[in-house]
């Protein structure tokens, strides 16, 4: 790779704006809902997924329903989109928000890291 396409690419990767929000593992045979923060949904939908697959997983109930019904017993899904300007800021404050609030919807959801 040339250096001209190197810092084309490194530019772009600085300035991307990844999908921030609250996402969901949502099983389907047991209603239960396991809520995150991310601050990049495809990655984190990859590292939980990951780390479930590998049953190495620190949330055990997660674990176990991932194991018992796999990957197609349960829906993926972001279900609430953090609107912000840069994606240099932090913006942990206002996904709380978000999350709180879904979890408050919600009483069968619950934190997928506790």
């Amino acid at each position: 790779m040339d250096i001209k396409r190197k810092k084309e690419l490194l530019e772009a990767y600085k300035f991307r704006r990844p999908e921030m929000g609250v996402i969901s593992y949502y099983c389907k045979e047991t209603d239960d809902v396991f809520l995150d923060i991310s601050r990049d949904t495809k990655a984190s939908f990859n590292s939980i997924n990951m780390k479930l697959s590998a049953n190495w997983h620190p949330n055990k109930q997660l674990q176990e329903l991932w194991n018992k019904h796999g990957p197609e017993g349960f829906k993926l899904s972001v279900v609430e989109v953090l609107n912000y300007d840069s994606p240099h800021e932090d913006h942990t404050a206002e996904l709380e928000d978000l999350i709180e609030q879904r979890l408050a919807a919600n009483p069968k959801s619950r934190r997928v890291w506790r």
